[in-house]
Order: structure tokens, then sequence, then C-alpha cells
């Protein structure tokens, strides 16, 4: 399900009814039948973790675990096997999901955020046009668009205008534990009357970039790795849709 260092798992051990550790292995074996028992027995130990000082960065909002899906559409719609506090799956390694919407002009200029100084993850670097965690309950196209709105204020009264653009995982150690992530990838294509203003305070400004200088500010480590990764992942999805609507040679 995760991955800990041998120090957290040892935490586990002691502290989560059910843990065994063995060369190397750490098992849960829950008792649990139910993911909403699990969920309580799990954010139970989460909760012990930040009573201590272990577990920072609590944001009160619940993340979904799924086993690992990696076609689009993710099988999203199934139950979870659990549901816990979001800063929690860093704690415990989990595999998390969360939407990254690329924002294109008519010319390839790409609309970017630079995230707000206060941010607890990242601040002051470049983002996506807007980017957010897949919050239990909610569906992917739903958070994208809710996204857009609080990030960028831009209301989409089509939400068909978001194209599904593949997905992507990223793996990494950061100082909260390891972080696993799911990026459920979106493009919009933008018109030049549309121009993003930040609504909740996550965002500090917006850019737009042309293609050359989003690769120099990306090789200049001024993007999140997130960012970099959902980039690639839209960009080779747009190349092989355009292949696959380019005419063939008999067409006239």
């Amino acid at each position: 399900m995760g991955w800990v260092s041998t120090q957290r798992a040892q935490e586990m051990v002691a502290l989560l009814p059910g843990c065994t550790l063995n060369r190397g292995r750490l098992q849960w074996q829950t008792a649990a039948d139910h993911p909403l028992q699990r969920s309580q027995t799990l954010q139970a130990f989460l909760e012990q973790q930040a009573a201590h000082g272990r577990l920072t960065g609590w944001r009160g909002e619940f993340f979904a675990w799924w086993p690992d899906t990696p076609a689009w559409p993710p099988a999203l719609d199934v139950p979870p096997f659990l549901c816990v506090e979001r800063a929690g799956f860093r704690h415990l390694g989990l595999m998390s999901h969360a939407v990254h919407i690329h924002g294109f002009l008519p010319q390839g200029e790409l609309w970017c955020g630079r995230r707000s100084d206060h941010k607890a993850t990242d601040p002051g670097l470049l983002d996506n046009l807007a980017a957010g965690g897949l919050t239990a309950g909610e569906a992917p196209l739903t958070t994208a668009v809710r996204e857009l709105a609080e990030e960028a204020s831009l209301h989409l009264s089509d939400p068909s205008r978001l194209r599904e653009a593949g997905v992507i995982r990223t793996q990494r150690l950061e100082p909260q534990g390891w972080h696993d992530e799911q990026l459920l990838v979106y493009t919009l294509h933008m018109t030049e009357q549309e121009t993003p203003i930040n609504a909740d305070g996550e965002v500090k400004e917006f850019l737009c970039l042309s293609p050359g200088e989003v690769v120099s500010r990306m090789q200049s480590g001024q993007f999140t790795v997130d960012a970099c990764a959902s980039l690639a992942q839209s960009l080779a999805w747009l190349m092989t849709d355009s292949s696959r609507h380019r005419p063939g040679p008999e067409a006239p």
C-alpha cells in the first residue's frame, strides 16, 4: 500500500493495531472489513502522530486510497479502500491523486501560475494553470472545474472544453515522507480574451510564457517537479492526438 522509513514502521507497530514488521516488510492485518472502520483506525494513528509532532501540515481534508490504476480514466468510481487525512498520505507513502490543467493559447503560449510564497509545498515555484488534490468523494472533472474557478477565476460553462490528456505517476522522497501521486492531466484551449486571475490566495501571479520560455524556466528549476511531469504528459498526448487526426496521404 505504501512505503515508510524503518523508524516510522516501528512507530506503526507500536501504535497501530495489527501492524507487524518482519525482514523489512511492514504488514497491517486490519480486522476491519468496512472502509469506514479501516479509515477510522488509520486516522486515529495519524492523529497520534500529529499530536506528537511527527506529522506536520495537517489539512483537515480527506484523500481516498485505491490500488494502482494506470489507465485513463482511472477506476475511481469503485469504493476506495480507505479515506484519511491528506497529510497522512506522504507520511505513510500512500498513492494519492491530483488533477493538473494546462491552459494553451492558439499560438502555443502557456498560462502558468506562480505558487504563493505562503504555500506549504513548493512556495514561489511556477506551476500549471490550475492543479489540486483529488478530495475524497469528488470526481476528477469536478475537481478540475472547481480548481479552475478557485485558482484562476475561470468558470467553465462547458466542462467538455477540458480534454483528458492521460495519467502520469510521480514518486520521490520529500521531508514529510514518500510522495507517490497519480497526476490526472487535462488540457484547456483558451482564447486571447481569457485571462486567469487568482481568487483563493494560492497563486501569487500568472505568467503567459512562450514554449521556449517554458523550457528555459523548467531547465533552470523554476517549475515544480509535478508541473514538469504533467506538462510532458500533456504534450505527448497532444502530439499523439494530432497525429491520429492528421489527414492521410489519400485525403484531399
